[in-house]
């Protein structure tokens, strides 16, 4: 680690939002990688037994068998274990919420950067097409995507990156011409650099930390998002661990297990607002204008 980054990670250690949000990110990070050996059961292991099993340590829950792991959140309608489920579902939120918030952050990037850099008839264009888009309502427009290209995880991180590029492409524009006037791309112009090269190397790295800032809360939506999908049934196949898809059918047995809708609702919100937190954070410790 080089010394000009020895101060900035003191700060970001120091900083509660970094830290708190940090280990939120850990945590998905870490479920999502080791399901397959964290989970203490298989998702899609059905025991019609064990049907709306209340969680392990409520007074109402059974007790359990010799030699069998207990259902520690219970058991849904269909006796899948509601913890495994819970479990497996941050990996579809996490590969929705990187593949997504990439690909929406690329094509906004390179679009937002060429307007606010070149301007003109490019930046009239770009300006025009994103005013365009943002009119349709983002979830409407990610549900009318889905249901053209068929539901699936593919068809997802394309709907959410097809919709929420129009973010990058604003706040890269705003940043980019901004930086553009100052002093530093005066220079490169001087010494006879590529516009294409100033845009890269000189004028990019600097937009870099916003960046950083805007692709962690882009994660967050993208998490949400995925979840609305997943409770109207457009996101993975049907019985698939999603938190969405737990929701949806927790919401059926309400009255009789309320912790089948409690638990995936507080997985969102859990993980949303450490995205968010960690977001808001980078942006304190990253954005000079912030940090004043």
């Amino acid at each position: 680690m080089s010394r000009a980054a020895v101060p900035l990670v003191a700060r970001l250690v120091r900083n509660p939002r970094v830290v708190v949000g940090g280990i939120v990110m850990a945590l998905l990070v870490f479920s999502a990688l080791f399901a397959p050996w964290i989970a203490p059961h298989d998702p899609m292991e059905q025991d019609f037994l064990s049907q709306l099993q209340p969680p392990a340590w409520s007074a109402a829950a059974p007790p359990a068998e010799e030699g069998k792991t207990p259902y520690w959140l219970g058991t849904d309608n269909l006796g899948r274990d509601v913890l495994s489920r819970l479990i497996w579902g941050a990996r579809t939120a996490l590969i929705v919420a990187v593949a997504a918030t990439l690909l929406a952050a690329l094509a906004g990037t390179a679009l937002g950067a060429a307007a606010g850099y070149f301007g003109g008839r490019i930046d009239a264009v770009v300006s025009r097409l994103v005013d365009v888009w943002m009119a349709f309502p983002p979830v409407l427009l990610a549900v009318v995507l889905v249901a053209l290209l068929g539901t699936g995880l593919t068809s997802v991180v394309i709907a959410i990156a097809v919709v929420d590029w129009t973010r990058f492409a604003r706040v890269v524009r705003a940043e980019t011409q901004g930086q553009r006037a100052l002093d530093y791309v005066t220079s490169a112009r001087m010494l006879g650099m590529s516009p294409l090269r100033i845009l890269i190397s000189e004028v990019l790295p600097n937009v870099m930390p916003l960046l950083i800032t805007l692709i962690t809360l882009e994660m967050g939506i993208a998490v949400v998002v995925e979840a609305i999908l997943s409770f109207v049934g457009l996101s993975v196949a049907s019985g698939a661990s999603t938190w969405g898809g737990m929701l949806g059918e927790g919401r059926l047995y309400v009255n009789q297990a309320p912790s089948l809708m409690v638990l995936p609702i507080l997985a969102t919100m859990v993980v949303v607002l450490g995205l968010n937190a960690l977001g808001d954070g980078l942006r304190q410790e990253l954005d000079p204008v912030v940090r004043g």
